[in-house]
């Protein structure tokens, strides 16, 4: 398990690039979201791939995640270095779209920055992983590591949500299921409802939960084997573009 320190991998990548310029396993056929902006979050290599150095993350042999074509189909992808900016406010219009995908550890002042957005329209895809089987070349501790272990309670917490994990589940990806829409899994945590606070509602088993949070709408995966790069990449599009139609509209 990782301690919780606060990697900045994406604001490296971020200032190197600015010197370089099938299976249908969803359960329904959503349409495309169009010309939004969709801002991006992420330890996992989404926007950018693992590199060693500047070098390596300017290479042309370097693949283009298979998510982040998705996402730039569907939208205008606005990486993300922090939630916060100099005003204390997160730096994404109220009519964006924003994906959290296993982000690193929130500052105190990112969970405030995240909340009054929320809060005030805005919408978010969270994939929050308790036990990310993501496979990196970086080795434990390392600062270009994606996230091990979605550190994410004050801000779930304030939403009225808990995560959990069975750890005595075998490994293994398996097909899972959350608002209709069948996604891969792999170890995957569960969301619990907390009794005092009810403005999320949680499918069972626990894979998915909608929180209704001010103006805003938040839907949260426990899990982010979906991001894995093996496998066949057609259910994992099909589930992905499914999840960012179901944050788009309410229920």
């Amino acid at each position: 398990m990782v301690a919780a320190w606060r990697g900045r991998q994406v604001g490296l990548l971020a200032c190197a690039a600015m010197f370089a310029l099938s299976a249908c396993s969803a359960r329904q056929e959503p349409q495309p979201l169009g010309g939004q902006t969709i801002g991006l979050y992420s330890s996992l290599p989404i926007y950018w791939p693992e590199a060693g150095d500047v070098g390596d993350l300017l290479s042309a042999d370097a693949p283009v995640h298979w998510a982040r074509a998705e996402l730039e189909a569907n939208g205008t992808v606005k990486p993300i270095d922090a939630l916060d900016s100099d005003d204390g406010k997160l730096p994404l219009d109220h009519d964006a779209l924003l994906v959290l995908a296993q982000p690193y550890p929130l500052s105190p002042s990112e969970n405030v920055a995240l909340d009054d957005w929320v809060r005030a329209g805005g919408r978010v895809l969270l994939f929050a992983d308790p036990m990310s089987t993501f496979h990196s070349t970086f080795a434990l501790c390392d600062r270009r590591r994606p996230q091990d272990v979605a550190l994410l309670s004050p801000i779930l917490t304030r939403w009225g949500l808990d995560l959990q994990i069975d750890e005595d589940q075998p490994a293994g990806e398996r097909e899972g299921e959350a608002f209709g829409i069948a996604l891969p899994v792999n170890l995957p945590g569960s969301f619990a409802a907390r009794e005092s606070m009810r403005p999320c509602k949680v499918e069972a088993p626990g894979l998915g939960a909608v929180c209704e949070v001010g103006k805003g709408r938040v839907v949260a995966i426990a899990d982010a084997a979906l991001f894995d790069a093996e496998g066949e990449a057609g259910p994992r599009i099909a589930a992905l573009r499914g999840l960012l139609a179901h944050t788009a509209r309410p229920d």
